[in-house]
């Protein structure tokens, strides 16, 4: 635990104007991002008696190890770095919404030549649009269901279309009319996006039109006694309407706006937001966040602005926002939503009438969050605690291990070996720092020694940080690393990848040592881990085993394991920790294996790309056949010439011949079949999955 005093600045040293400041702990991590309209009375308030501080806040400045800051022009530059700080460096002080689920759009790909209709999750793609969020996918897809009647966009995956273009035959949507089947050319695509540019514009709340449109040409075609067609275009308006109710009228204005409530306590808060478009509310989200400081409802507000808007532009910021509470200085955060929007935007607190009504509304959904999230939390904590406790007291650690990481070796036969690293950190996966390796040091099947080598490597690196941030240096201050590894690490999914960057400040791979290693296996893993550290002179990280046969806890140079009750709260955090790294390694393994076999003779031909490899596989049927074709046949294939022709000839003639497919159930010799190519040309063998699996460890 630092003292705030070691790195206060010394006085005049801050400039009293607007910037961003960073708190840095002792491995140079960011651990808190602030914003302040003078940096000189802001950072003071931190460099106080630590009695006077907020508790969390207490807890931040013991914590840092330094603070530095960046100086702008103006407070709304201010508070767009601060946003892209928070984002880039995920500072664990920061006040951060978590959202209690992941909420379902309804999507349109308008950035596709035929736009489809999809439910859709997660981040946000360029040149789709979004309309909710909503509560439930079942609520987007009964409402897409009405609305196909009017508007058949078409909502089948790409492996539908493309086999229906195919085949010349539409899906069963098609022939009910509930798709305008433009993979068949029923429509053209300027028509079929058309479409679905009226769809948005219904979905967006401007349905006035659309109805009043079918109205008249309902009355039109009963006039013409086309009775048919009238009937069609009243059961239409009915859809319409129908689609309409499911969206309670709240405002009779047709208002467009985002009515957002904040319910808190001394530690936390919840945020609900409602999203009206057209006067209906269209979808609801909420958050629920940990408060690290003594922060205003105003401050809350606003950075709830940050996180629904940070990446939001156009439409998608309305034109009204109503909050609980004004931020201070409103003038800023007032201008930023205009910027993202491209036009003014209202932010106020609703005084009277039906927007105080339907804030009050909201502002009941928030406090009910936020009783239900302290409900589940409780006991939540008190587990993970609990289990983090019981950890210590079993392998008679000197505190609770809030960081671990657990190892898992991988292969298929003794081929493909690889290796996971998963990361806990207060009893929770920090997927972003999860990291694997590919097993280099040697041959062949060898989980003690693959085992060493990965822990010898990880922790190399970690001691490569320490070195080039001066924290530590071995013998002659050279340190005990090659810096020969590489880039081993790759973290679990692209979206926490961005944040990973090997910058000064930024979480970098492999900088920040565990209390805890857990390896999977039993006593001779355990042995070759802890003979890693102590090659690379690391003695203040525990190591232990977990053996699957009996979940028997091994310790190092013990000859008896530990064995924890099996109602054990320790215990089963130590295997969710070991089975997660187990389905990373397989997942990382199986990926592997998979690019293995689909590796062709033709992906070593110089010069030949995808597109010519496809053309040749599709003009001879196979490798096999391929394999058989002369020159002359080769150059037959548009976009090969005579050059390229030898060449891939003699790297075929070079690669040993595939061996047959085999039936594993039967022992036959499949014959190839046309049709029966993977993607590389080879014939796919059918036999049992289980049999040509193999064993996966």
């Amino acid at each position: 635990m630092a003292d705030p005093s070691s790195y206060r600045p010394r006085p005049g040293e801050i400039p009293d104007s607007p910037g961003v400041y960073r708190f840095r702990d002792e491995h140079r991590r960011v651990i808190y991002v602030g914003k302040a309209k003078s940096l000189r009375q802001r950072l003071a308030n931190y460099f106080q008696d630590l009695t006077n501080l907020h508790p969390r806040t207490r807890s931040m400045v013991t914590t840092a190890a330094s603070v530095e800051w960046t100086v702008v022009s103006t407070e709304v530059e201010a508070l767009q770095l601060e946003y892209s700080w928070i984002k880039e460096y995920d500072p664990r002080f920061n006040v951060k919404y978590r959202d209690d689920k992941s909420y379902p759009y309804l999507a349109v790909t308008m950035n596709e030549q035929f736009p489809r209709v999809q439910v859709m999750r997660g981040h946000k793609k360029k040149g789709v649009r979004y309309f909710g969020p909503y509560a439930h996918a079942w609520a987007i897809r009964d409402t897409v269901d009405l609305l196909l009647r009017v508007f058949p966009v078409r909502t089948c995956s790409a492996g539908v279309f493309k086999n229906a273009s195919r085949t010349g035959r539409p899906c069963l949507l098609g022939y009910i009319g509930k798709c305008s089947a433009p993979c068949v050319g029923r429509i053209t695509p300027e028509d079929h996006r058309e479409l679905a540019e009226e769809f948005c514009d219904f979905m967006a709340g401007r349905t006035g039109t659309y109805l009043r449109r079918l109205e008249k040409q309902m009355m039109e075609a009963a006039e013409d006694m086309e009775y048919e067609r009238a009937a069609r275009l009243r059961d239409d308006i009915g859809a319409l309407k129908k689609a309409m109710e499911k969206n309670a009228v709240v405002l009779a204005d047709a208002t467009d706006a985002d009515l957002i409530a904040v319910a808190e306590d001394e530690l936390e808060a919840a945020v609900q937001i409602f999203h009206v478009r057209g006067g209906r509310v269209r979808g609801q989200r909420g958050w629920v966040t940990d408060k690290v400081e003594e922060i205003t409802t105003g401050a809350l507000v606003e950075h709830a602005l940050q996180q629904l808007y940070g990446e939001e532009s156009g439409d998608a910021v309305p034109r009204e926002v109503l909050v609980p509470a004004l931020p201070d200085p409103l003038e800023p955060v007032q201008e930023w939503l205009t910027g993202r929007r491209g036009s003014n935007v209202s932010l106020r607190i609703p005084q009277r009438g039906d927007k105080k009504a339907l804030m009050e509304t909201v502002q009941r959904n928030a406090q009910q969050a936020l009783v239900l999230h302290k409900t589940k939390r409780a006991s939540d904590l008190t587990t993970r605690s609990r289990a983090l406790e019981e950890i210590a007291d079993a392998l008679q650690l000197d505190s609770a291990p809030l960081r671990i990481e657990c190892y898992d070796i991988s292969h298929l036969q003794g081929q493909d070996v690889v290796a996971s690293m998963v990361v806990f950190e207060d009893g929770l996966a920090r997927k972003g720092e999860y990291r694997r390796f590919q097993i280099k040091g040697f041959e062949g099947q060898d989980d003690v020694r693959s085992m060493h080598e990965v822990i010898n490597r990880r922790f190399r690196r970690y001691l490569a940080e320490k070195e080039r941030t001066g924290e530590w240096a071995g013998e002659d201050g050279q340190g005990a690393v090659d810096g020969s590894d590489g880039p081993d690490g790759l973290p679990e999914s692209p979206g926490e990848a961005n944040a990973l960057k090997d910058e000064e400040g930024r979480p970098r791979k492999f900088a920040y040592p565990p209390q805890l290693v857990v390896v999977d296996g039993g006593q001779p893993q355990v042995a070759a881990a802890k003979r890693a550290l102590d090659e690379l002179g690391i003695d203040d990280v525990a190591v232990c085993g977990l053996a699957k046969r009996l979940e028997e806890v091994w310790l190092p140079d013990d000859d008896d394991p530990v064995v924890l009750p099996r109602t054990s709260e320790g215990l089963y955090l130590l295997q969710r920790v070991r089975d997660e790294a187990h389905r990373f390694a397989i997942t990382y393994q199986r990926t592997k294996r998979a690019k293995r076999f689909r590796a062709s003779p033709l992906d070593d031909v110089p010069g030949l790309g995808e597109t010519r490899k496809q053309a040749l596989l599709k003009h001879f049927g196979s490798l096999k056949k391929l394999r058989a074709a002369t020159i002359d046949q080769i150059c037959e294939v548009p976009g090969i010439g005579r050059k390229t022709a030898e060449t891939v000839a003699v790297a075929l003639a070079q690669a040993s011949p595939a061996a047959p497919a085999v039936n594993t159930a039967t022992g036959e010799i499949i014959e190839e079949e046309p049709g029966t190519m993977g993607s590389d040309g080879e014939p796919v063998t059918t036999g049992a999955p289980d049999e040509r699996r193999g064993q996966e460890t």
